[in-house]
């Protein structure tokens, strides 16, 4: 049986000889009726809160998927993004090593033909050296026999000429 506040306030107790004593009974229906109607107050009021609650608790979890959600979205991303970078990474170094290679093949071959250079260089100055030698050898040999041919002159000069006089002044004083 379900009976509420003012149930309990209406309802008659037949009177009986020899009974319960009218004014106990009236304030004993009275205060049960004011208990009965605070649980019901209070029974009304948590199932508010109840519902209130149920409603906050769906909305948090609500909030906990987008939230989860998120935050895988935001570690695949995050995967994406460093593997990514990685092989950007990986890319540049693999051209900044075929730059590396091609420069280092250059600088060899830069090398090679600058030795190579330097060799002829060598080679020319030895045959200059050579060449200088041997005119200045030839102009040496020449200054020789032009100074012998002087001498033999001078010598050739001195028997064609008279011989000197011996007498007064040469100027005939």
């Amino acid at each position: 049986m379900s009976a509420s506040r003012i149930d309990l306030i209406n309802r008659a107790i037949p009177r009986a000889f020899r009974g319960y004593d009218c004014l106990a009974v009236d304030r004993l229906v009275q205060d049960l009726s004011d208990a009965l109607g605070k649980a019901t107050d209070e029974r009304i009021a948590l199932s508010a809160k109840v519902k209130e609650l149920e409603t906050r608790l769906a909305e948090h979890k609500e909030r906990e998927a987008a939230l989860q959600d998120a935050l895988v979205s935001a570690r695949r991303m995050g995967d994406e993004i460093r593997e990514t970078a990685q092989k950007e990474a990986q890319l540049i170094l693999e051209t900044a090593r075929i730059k590396a290679d091609g420069l280092l093949q250059n600088a060899r071959a830069r090398l090679a033909r600058l030795m190579e250079e330097a060799a002829g260089a060598q080679k020319a100055k030895v045959r200059f050296e050579m060449k200088l030698r041997s005119v200045i050898g030839e102009h040496l040999r020449l200054l020789e026999m032009d100074k012998q041919e002087s001498a033999g002159i001078e010598t050739a000069m001195r028997k064609m000429a008279p011989p000197p006089i011996d007498g007064p002044d040469k100027d005939g004083s």
